[in-house]
């Protein structure tokens, strides 16, 4: 059980509070602490055995990730966010399930947005142009009881096979902040790892806490991951209308800000700058994308060389679990 944190606050205590009331108890935790400060050792106050890590700074949610796989021995590597508090049975019923399926990698859970009553998550989706996003996002619960396949899990509350990362890889600590998940997920669905979704495992979330739902920085770091998820994982033959694909997310993107819909007008109302900010940033994502080509492509080799499913198969996956640009400015 990983837990990366920046702000080590009442959430993230809460969240150590969760485990502590989790029906299955044969884990261990490792608490990563990015603060810089050191701040988690002065605050752990648990009855679990704990590992805490400590960073001189904000070493990124993928970096810290891997430093806890790497202090970890387990055959099942649990990632939480610092900000969510999962049920009782949430380890029990994703340990239970992972058992049951030798091909499957990840778990997803079931993700609430705290109190709402309403989903998160119930494992991701994916665009054209590799934008990912959460399926059933602000649905009901309800509809997504029935377990099955997802794409890949939400990094916010998973399960992962360590010897599926062994094999693979841990999580790219480029990415620094969101989509890293994403990458991942492509990644193992490249090299034939399934993903099992499990809606008894429940977590609510207190969303976007460290970084804000809708600020400038997400703005930048979400396209600029978007893009290297692109380049590293996508088929050539998707390649061609990935752009076509964002110009129209962006057209969406833009009418959302003018309506105040979506984080496009969460961003707009924070004063964030609107449109125009909005597209100095997408541009800077882009600039830096273009300078890190020839790297994002010789690692793109190196998954693809790893591949166990053709490149058929994988667009077959994308178009099954895929959102479009309007739904994904919308939300």
């Amino acid at each position: 059980m990983i837990i990366p944190t920046l702000a080590a606050n009442s959430a993230w205590r809460a969240a150590i509070g969760s485990l502590e009331r989790q029906t299955f108890r044969d884990f261990q935790v490792v608490v990563v602490d990015n603060s810089g400060r050191d701040v988690v050792r002065g605050q752990l106050r648990t009855r679990l055995a704990v590992t805490v890590i400590g960073n001189t700074g904000n070493a990124g949610f993928g970096a810290a990730i891997n430093q806890g796989i790497r202090a970890s021995q387990s055959e099942y590597v649990a990632a939480l966010n610092d900000d969510a508090e999962p049920e009782a049975e949430w380890l029990s019923g994703m340990v239970a399930a992972m058992d049951r399926r030798a091909d499957a990698g990840m778990c997803a859970s079931q993700i609430r947005l705290y109190g709402s009553g309403v989903l998160d998550s119930a494992g991701m989706l994916i665009a054209g142009d590799a934008s990912s996003k959460q399926r059933g996002q602000g649905r009901r619960p309800e509809e997504f009881d029935t377990p099955g396949e997802a794409l890949f899990a939400s990094g916010c509350a998973a399960l992962y096979r360590r010897k599926m990362l062994d094999e693979m890889g841990l999580f790219e600590e480029r990415f620094f902040l969101y989509c890293e998940d994403t990458d991942l997920g492509l990644r193992a669905r490249w090299q034939g790892w399934g993903c099992e979704y499990v809606p008894a495992a429940r977590v609510e979330h207190h969303y976007s806490m460290s970084s804000g739902k809708a600020s400038a920085m997400k703005a930048y770091y979400v396209e600029r991951n978007r893009l290297m998820v692109l380049v590293r994982n996508f088929p050539a033959r998707a390649l061609w209308k990935a752009p076509w694909v964002s110009l129209h997310r962006y057209w969406w993107h833009a009418r959302a800000a003018r309506e105040g819909h979506g984080t496009a007008g969460q961003f707009a109302a924070s004063g964030g700058g609107g449109v125009a900010r909005l597209a100095w940033l997408l541009a800077q994502a882009h600039l830096v994308v273009l300078w890190q080509l020839p790297r994002l492509l010789r690692e793109r080799a190196a998954i693809r060389r790893k591949a166990r499913i053709s490149a058929g198969d994988f667009l077959r996956l994308l178009e099954q679990y895929s959102i479009s640009a309007k739904e994904i400015a919308r939300l």
